[in-house]
């Protein structure tokens, strides 16, 4: 078994400030990881990233893996110095594309077959092969192929993907095992909406022993409280010395509460998404900057915000960017709701400490009401 590279530093009920060590350097938690899907945050430069605090980002190995393909990734002898970004990367299995691509996909047990997005091709994912890609790319955190289901699925059709999930997991770990590259391999826990499915599909990934644990198949469409419900299960079922990812959550209000649950790692594009569309967070609730009234309006975005963005530029000239499709709109409204995101963390590293977590989370779900 694998050295544990995680360490709970303080814990405070059930949420954890942790410090987990990878070879681009140790990633506090909790920490938000900005999805950078194809090697880029859309629209923001490494150091765009690292002067917001960014400790780690996520890329994914489908759409790496069609462009720009394995050998330009190995050319440059990972996608580190591809895309000069010197810190962690999380890459995640292209295990969602066989929920969100379902039209162009067939999955049997050896793996999935896809119809490439782009082009049409026929490419074929096997859990080894996922495997071997994200070992070329030089991940710091690696996630093996899995299978999740839309809200809804039935019993049969779930319990079928935790049966292939585990399936997949343990060819992932044998396959992993036979490199030594100083990567942490994560194993992914599925079930869907059934509490004996995700009991089971929890009890069968612990039982394969992975450097950390993911929930997946939350956040596709089902009400909160049902997402609440696997979260809570699933949470009580796993190690205390082990992280733990929520996969694609979320809100600023889902991150504090999933803190308070005893969550550690989140991804998610709704920060980044949302800022290319107008849709900005702030200690004042949410602005959409293209509304008529900051025509004029010459105060920052956020008074209570440092970030590059609120400390240069009014609401005026954002809306003037926005509104115009400038370039430049995108990225500083990406540079704000990253800034706001990263210090959502950092408040409630603080709140932990405190024992105030509960406090900052009825404060940010009423922000998000108005």
């Amino acid at each position: 078994m694998e050295e544990n590279r995680y360490k709970v530093i303080l814990k405070n009920k059930n949420a954890r400030i942790g410090i987990l060590s990878t070879s681009h350097g140790d990633v506090s938690t909790p920490v938000f990881m900005p999805v950078g899907t194809k090697g880029s945050v859309k629209s923001l430069s490494p150091e765009d990233l690292k002067d917001i605090g960014i400790e780690i980002i996520l890329g994914n190995t489908y759409h790496l893996y069609l462009r720009p393909g394995e050998d330009v990734i190995s050319t440059f002898g990972g996608l580190h110095n591809f895309i000069k970004w010197d810190r962690p990367i999380l890459t995640d299995s292209g295990g969602f594309q066989v929920f969100s691509l379902a039209p162009l996909r067939k999955v049997s047990e050896e793996g999935v077959e896809f119809r490439s997005h782009i082009d049409g091709q026929k490419v074929f994912f096997s859990p080894e092969k996922v495997i071997d890609f994200q070992i070329v790319l030089g991940s710091d955190i690696l996630m093996p192929l899995d299978e999740c289901v839309f809200y809804g699925a039935d019993y049969h059709t779930t319990l079928t993907a935790v049966e292939r999930t585990t399936l997949w997991a343990k060819r992932s770990k044998k396959r992993f095992e036979i490199y030594d590259t100083g990567q942490i391999l994560f194993g992914i826990i599925q079930g869907g909406f059934f509490k004996d499915l995700r009991k089971k599909s929890t009890e069968e990934i612990l039982d394969i022993e992975f450097m950390g644990y993911a929930i997946g198949g939350v956040s596709v469409g089902e009400p909160k409280e049902k997402m609440w419900e696997v979260v809570e299960e699933v949470v009580s079922l796993l190690p205390e010395d082990k992280p733990r990812y929520l996969m694609g959550v979320g809100s600023p209000e889902d991150i504090v509460y999933a803190i308070s649950l005893g969550i550690d790692m989140f991804d998610c594009v709704l920060p980044t998404r949302n800022a290319r569309n107008g849709t900005l967070f702030t200690s004042e609730g949410k602005i959409n900057i293209k509304r008529s009234e900051y025509k004029k309006d010459k105060s920052p975005l956020d008074p209570n915000c440092s970030c590059y963005t609120c400390s240069n530029f009014s609401k005026a000239y954002l809306r003037h960017l926005y509104v115009n499709r400038e370039l430049l709109s995108y990225r500083l409204n990406t540079i704000h709701n990253l800034w706001y995101y990263n210090s959502l963390i950092k408040r409630a590293k603080e709140e932990i400490k405190r024992g105030n977590l509960n406090k900052l989370y009825e404060e940010i779900k009423d922000l998000y009401k108005k």
